[in-house]
């Protein structure tokens, strides 16, 4: 019932916002399912606690401790977002860059790519993987041009054309484990697809296709993570969509494209009994976080500011999930839940920096402190908190990972520590005349509504001082299931 509840509401939200979106009530209409969907996500978080793995619906879908923190995050991030939503795009609509036609494609569209992630996350079957994020990919593509104008087209075509071809290659290494599998598993022709049958045989699967097959794999949802250089899609489709969808995203479909890395990694890693796919990992995650680090200083625009940092913390992440072991993983896990909640809330507070100051220029926006204090103290945790400084999570999990390289892999322990210090330098000087700099605009006369945003920051301040014993269970479950060297 919580599994049809989960998947259901966000198509029923779909179909009924594509026909009422438009109206004055859709955008209550539109956080009103996406409650349902999180409430759907509580009970089924609760039952996996207490029953441990769950296969649902023939064994096609199943739940377990890797996935269901990532179910319940995602459907959480997304009932923020459409709370945030509300008073966003009532403003833009005033300003007159959008319609009532692309309201109600916004609304229709955004419960669309909530069905396409969760869809992504519990499916049992690979094939059907690919399926939803390649239904992730056209969803948001309607996204990100909503406003139509000749960035915004150019940003979603660039989106379009760099993830349909990386997702291209994803359904051929799809087709090769499929190839591998179907020799082993017998000819019954879904269940080669199944992970869990797959999980179960893995060691008989043939190494020189699988790794064949994990490179294809790596380079198709890779792009979708943002690794570098697959990432040039990434800071267009940022900057130009709407700043819910940005916040999004970042927030969340970064996280699902690792999820299917991180699949195919247990199953390639567990055919060819060595640490290639780990290295392979690795590699691209440091190239991202110095890329990323980098690319921070050359940027005018606040939104691609912080996409950038999105392809930083990425990279972060897969370096952590390919170092392997029961830390690192955990770390990897910890960073992925604190920097969904704080990048989204970091989104929240610059889509209505940005909407005060009529521009997504960083020159342009000054004094928030003065304007909106909610703005700009919101802006300035949230900066502060994605940099990396304690007590916030993001310090925490980071700290687990460097400390796990200097035994693990002394000779990268430099290399991230000089990217972060960039980083960080880039991200605060940027940010700190924003908000504390002089500024001749009036206060706004009535603060802009960012419950949504100081919730999140709580949350990854307490995951940074505490972190819950279910919730450290899960990720120690998910961390030994993960496996790696």
């Amino acid at each position: 019932m919580e599994f049809l509840l989960l998947l259901g509401t966000p198509v029923a939200g779909a179909l009924v916002l594509g026909w009422l979106g438009a109206r004055r009530f859709a955008p209550e209409l539109n956080a009103l399912f996406s409650l349902v969907t999180f409430a759907a996500a509580c009970a089924l978080t609760a039952r996996v606690v207490a029953h441990g793995k769950v296969l649902v619906a023939h064994e096609q879908f199943f739940i377990d401790p890797f996935n269901v923190f990532l179910v319940t995050l995602t459907a959480f991030v997304g009932l923020t977002t459409a709370l945030f939503s509300r008073p966003y795009m009532r403003v833009e609509m005033t300003h007159g860059r959008l319609s009532p036609g692309r309201l109600r494609l916004y609304h229709a569209m955004y419960q669309l790519f909530t069905f396409t992630m969760l869809l992504a996350l519990t499916t049992n079957n690979i094939g059907l993987l690919w399926v939803a994020m390649e239904g992730a990919t056209l969803s948001t593509v309607l996204l990100v041009t909503l406003y139509r104008t000749p960035a915004s087209l150019e940003a979603g075509w660039k989106y379009f054309i760099l993830c349909g071809v990386g997702i291209a290659q994803a359904l051929f290494g799809t087709i090769l484990i499929y190839f591998a599998a179907e020799k082993v598993v017998g000819g019954e022709g879904v269940t080669a697809l199944l992970w869990t049958h797959l999980d179960a045989v893995k060691t008989l699967l043939e190494p020189r296709v699988m790794s064949i097959a994990f490179v294809f794999l790596l380079v198709g949802y890779g792009t979708k993570v943002g690794l570098a250089p697959l990432h040039n899609w990434l800071p267009d489709a940022h900057a130009e969509g709407p700043t819910p969808i940005s916040a999004v995203l970042s927030g969340l479909l970064l996280n699902v494209a690792l999820y299917a890395v991180m699949r195919c990694k247990v199953l390639v890693e567990g055919s060819l009994g060595t640490q290639l796919p780990s290295n392979m990992l690795m590699g691209f995650g440091l190239v991202s976080v110095v890329l990323a680090s980098f690319f921070l200083w050359r940027q005018r625009d606040i939104k691609r500011l912080f996409a950038y940092s999105s392809v930083e913390h990425m990279g972060i992440i897969t370096f952590a999930f390919g170092m392997g072991g029961p830390v690192a993983n955990f770390a990897a896990l910890l960073h992925m839940t604190v920097h969904s909640l704080t990048k989204s809330a970091i989104f929240f507070t610059v889509g209505h920096a940005a909407q005060k100051a009529g521009s997504q220029l960083m020159d342009q926006i000054r004094g928030l402190i003065t304007l909106s204090p909610t703005i700009g103290w919101g802006l300035m945790l949230g900066s502060l908190a994605i940099i990396g400084m304690p007590p916030f999570g993001v310090f925490a999990a980071e700290f687990l990972i460097l400390t796990t390289a200097m035994k693990q892999q002394p000779w990268a322990t430099p290399i991230l520590l000089l990217a972060l210090g960039v980083a960080f330098a880039a991200v605060f000087g940027r940010v700190q005349p924003m908000v504390f700099g002089e500024t001749t605009a009036k206060r706004l006369p009535h603060p802009p509504a960012l419950l949504p945003v100081f919730v999140h920051l709580a949350i990854v301040l307490m995951l940074g001082l505490y972190v819950p014993p279910y919730l450290a269970d899960w990720y120690r479950q998910a961390a030994i299931m993960i496996g790696g060297h």
